[in-house]
């Protein structure tokens, strides 16, 4: 008797084992919407954005546990993929700004504490991890086929630590608010430098390689996003200098590096727009969804 055919997985566990590492950018965008919306007046707008951000928090986490569990394998070899392991650093901001919504719009400084504690834990894991397993894998990809700007999640998150540390240490008192301001002044530090590491590599591979519509992926727009939150953390360090006095002593340095990350990410704007004239008008490369284009709604 023949062996009967495999049975084909179901599609849901197809999806689950291929889920984005990058979704959590779905987060992040709604998050800093949210966020504009209430800056702005919009407090309705900001409420539902906020109500619908945290369903969707929940349910990432709740799958992306699933697929460790279910699809361990596939779910570790992201982690040191050149190209979707840098993904994950999207569950960094997306905790991070969530934080600020519980801050901002809430008034809830235990729940942007505890959410800031899990960004923190969260960074220290996947950094050491994700940059310890590509330095050490055996076989790894040319520049040109193993870098894009989603390598620049990694200074996002970084800076959304900064941006929430500072916006905590303007709410809670001495000697914590102290220690939260140093933090947040020497992440943005750090976010900066990697920025810079990073950027160049990125650069070189656009301008010295051959660059196909299909090379130019979502995450080109964290190029911009980068430095949009590097602009906003070092703003808030600003408006914290009163209050800690090695910020105060620093402060032509702050005022001057936010000016820097402001231009540099003004500079993209216009260049990303016409990369994307370039990719699906004049090389008519095809517009499909991709979990990736959240990476654009959040620096905009």
């Amino acid at each position: 008797m023949a062996d009967a055919p495999p049975t084909p997985a179901a599609p849901s566990a197809d999806a689950l084992a291929g889920l984005s590492p990058a979704y959590f950018g779905m987060v992040m965008a709604t998050g800093i919407v949210s966020i504009a919306a209430q800056l702005l007046g919009h407090v309705a707008l900001s409420r539902v954005l906020f109500a619908l951000n945290l369903v969707a928090y929940a349910v990432l986490c709740t799958l992306n546990a699933l697929r460790a569990l279910r699809h361990r394998q596939r779910f570790v070899g992201d982690l040191v993929d050149h190209l979707r392991g840098p993904g994950f650093f999207t569950s960094v901001a997306a905790t991070s700004i969530l934080g600020s919504q519980f801050l901002l719009l809430g008034e809830n400084t235990f729940a942007a504490a505890a959410l800031w504690s899990l960004a923190v834990v969260l960074w220290i894991t996947l950094t050491y991890t994700i940059f310890t397993g590509l330095t050490i894998k055996e076989h790894k990809p040319p520049l040109d086929k193993g870098i894009n700007g989603a390598w620049l999640l990694a200074v996002v998150a970084t800076q959304s630590i900064a941006a929430l540390s500072a916006l905590l240490a303007g709410r809670l008192g001495q000697p914590i608010r102290l220690e939260l301001n140093f933090l947040a002044l020497s992440m943005w530090l750090w976010g900066g430098m990697l920025y810079i590491w990073m950027m160049s590599l990125i650069f070189y591979r656009y301008t010295f390689f051959t660059l196909e519509p299909g090379d130019l992926s979502p995450p080109y727009w964290i190029n911009m996003g980068a430095m949009a939150i590097s602009t906003l953390s070092g703003s808030l360090l600003i408006l914290n200098a009163p209050d800690a006095p090695f910020l105060l002593s620093l402060l032509p340095f702050l005022k001057g590096f936010t000016v820097f990350y402001w231009a540099t990410g003004t500079w993209w704007i216009p260049m990303l727009f016409v990369l994307g004239v370039w990719r699906h008008v004049y090389r008519r490369f095809p517009l499909r969804y991709d979990p990736l284009y959240w990476g654009a709604v959040f620096p905009l």
